[in-house]
């Protein structure tokens, strides 16, 4: 009889951390102990917390267990699985110690900082269930959405519900999906096709891998319902293949929907088809673009077309196609099962439901959260993802990846939805979420984004192809120190011109990071051009090592660390840096155990 299930998370992030380790030491601990059968291991997709795996948690305790290691499984057999007792070292830092030992038990998650204030609809079953065991799924209600849409509702019915939902496109462009479905349903062909954008390129962001890992059967069971509600009898998913541990359970998922005949032919009896395949994709950030997907996919390389036509018109194979991402599908099952008006009362009058965003940069728990739209930026950051570590300030808040901008700390209070991002100068995105305080130099910011903009441009169209180069060399001279007046305004007059003539909505977006800079941090672009100074100290060109006289006790370390021997003096005197010769290396400042050196 099984007593007590032992769940592990096998995400990317967790099983980077060694959770695979962990979980093999846990199977021989329990067989060692004779425990192998009262104790069931449940491998899980993420919890959330990236920051501190290895997770696991103990049920029926609910006892929330982070940084685990091989070497803590015999203590954690033997105190709490054996004789019941917490192992409170080990126990999640944000429930608290002293919780922990008054009362011998963890609080409930849902009461930590981290969870109380998120609402999981596409992360439901993410560190829930195993997402390599279909029976796990349909325990959760797995599959019996499409099972309601075949059997009770018309493909009219289904695409009114998404309608009434107002569940809008979680990949960026926010674009309706109902309204998208309607589209491709009274398009007329004797073939349509339903894609999954699984591509994620946005620097630090993992939300579509997360779900993928760890719930890949909702993401099936939401393609056949939208096959069902256009007409179609395939689908594609288009996932990097740099997602090892995605592919591999979607293929296991899919392998396991066929078996169970929720895939392929006559699915439920109703005589319905409709099947899945995966595409690889070769990491090209901009096949996330949508028409450029669909080229791939074809066998094609991935460059945009011009739209219109649009998909839902003439898309894949030049057929009808409707294309959403992972998180779009993720949400449709519980919309189908709980109805459109339950989704439309979380959120905001034009953004409704949730939104699932990796929390990433200068944040205290780096991880996956999911909150009803319209939830503030002060509270995803102070309040679920911890603040600013060390005590540094909060600068500035980067969302939408390369297409998006950056929130500045005086907005913090901003609420998150598709509109009021826009309106401040920045966008949703896919969802990630970055970080930024006091020691990051946004002109250096805006130059990264640009730089990744340019190394991954399809070279297409000469607004993307050239016009971010040049902005790019121009952020470049200017983090150097070497930029000129009217620099500025060179970025400002190239940034609408691509916008207004790039092919693509990704060459169209590609400025965003600079324009927001410029708009909420001009005066660092005046700094860095018209006083050869970073404010942040971070551009390596602009740095200005000195010694504070008042704070050197002369004990030379500096000056035997420095490899151009740029530090002169005497025993026991302040000793002083060359300018000319400083290299700004900072190994001087890394040295000096008396903080006796500065940067400016």
């Amino acid at each position: 009889m099984i007593r007590s299930h032992v769940l592990i998370c096998a995400g990317t992030g967790c099983t980077s951390s060694g959770s695979t380790a962990v979980r093999v030491a846990l199977e021989k601990e329990l067989v060692r102990k004779e425990l192998d059968k009262e104790v069931k291991i449940v491998q899980t997709g993420c919890f959330g917390l990236c920051a501190l795996g290895p997770i696991m948690i103990i049920y029926p305790e609910g006892t929330f267990y982070s940084r685990i290691t091989p070497e803590d499984i015999p203590e954690i057999v033997e105190e709490h699985l054996l004789k019941g007792r917490l192992v409170s070292r080990l126990v999640y830092d944000d429930i608290g110690e002293d919780t922990v030992k008054e009362e011998g038990k963890p609080v409930s998650l849902n009461e930590t900082g981290f969870y109380k204030k998120q609402k999981r609809i596409a992360l439901k079953n993410c560190g829930v269930i195993n997402p390599e065991i279909i029976d796990e799924y349909i325990a959760m209600d797995g599959y019996a959405a499409l099972g309601k849409v075949l059997t009770e509702m018309t493909p009219a019915d289904v695409i009114n519900t998404m309608k009434e939902s107002g569940l809008r496109g979680r990949g960026g462009g926010g674009f309706p999906t109902g309204t998208k479905w309607q589209f491709a349903a009274n398009s007329i062909s004797d073939k349509k096709y339903v894609v999954c954008n699984a591509d994620e390129g946005d620097p630090g962001a993992f939300m579509d891998r997360s779900v993928l890992e760890g719930d890949p059967h909702a993401v099936l069971e939401a393609m056949a319902i939208a096959g069902y509600a256009i007409g179609a009898d395939e689908g594609y998913i288009y996932v990097r293949a740099e997602y090892p541990i995605a592919i591999k359970r979607l293929q296991i998922a899919i392998d396991q929907a066929r078996e169970y005949n929720l895939l392929g032919k006559d699915i439920f009896g109703t005589g319905f088809n409709f099947d899945i395949q995966i595409r690889l994709g070769a990491g090209a950030f901009v096949c996330g673009e949508e028409t450029a997907l669909l080229t791939s996919i074809e066998g094609n390389r991935g460059e945009p077309r011009p739209r219109p036509p649009f998909p839902a018109v003439k898309g894949l194979f030049g057929q009808p196609t409707i294309i959403n991402n992972v998180e779009t599908y993720a949400n449709i099952p519980q919309i189908i099962l709980k109805g459109a008006e339950w989704f439309s009362s979380m959120g905001t009058e034009k953004s409704k439901g949730t939104k699932v965003f990796a929390l990433g940069g200068k944040i205290t728990h780096t991880g996956l959260v999911e909150i009803p739209m319209g939830t503030k930026l002060r509270e995803i950051i102070y309040e679920i993802g911890g603040g600013i570590p060390g005590g540094k300030k909060f600068k500035a808040a980067q969302t939408g990846g390369p297409s998006g901008g950056c929130i500045p700390a005086s907005l913090v209070d901003t609420s998150v939805d598709y509109d009021s991002l826009i309106a401040i100068g920045s966008m949703m995105g896919s969802g990630g979420l970055i970080v930024l305080d006091e020691d990051d130099c946004m002109v250096d910011i805006a130059a990264f984004f640009l730089k990744f903009t340019v190394d991954e441009s399809c070279g297409k169209c000469v607004p993307c192809r050239i016009g971010t180069r040049r902005m790019l060399e121009i952020l470049e001279r200017i983090t150097s120190g070497k930029g000129e007046e009217g620099d500025i305004e060179r970025l400002e007059e190239l940034a609408q011109h691509i916008r207004a003539t790039a092919l693509c909505g990704l060459g169209q977006t590609a400025p965003n990071p600079v324009l927001s800079t410029i708009r909420y941090f001009r005066d660092e672009y005046e700094a860095h051009i018209k006083e050869k100074r970073c404010p942040a100290g971070h551009c390596k060109a602009l740095a200005r090592y000195t010694i504070k006289a008042d704070a050197c006790k002369g004990c030379s370390l500096c000056a035997k660390k420095c490899p151009v021997n740029a530090i002169s003096g005497e025993l026991k005197k302040p000793y002083v840096i060359d300018q000319n010769k400083c290299i700004k290396c900072g190994i001087c400042m890394e040295s000096c155990k008396f903080a006796a050196i500065e940067k400016k």
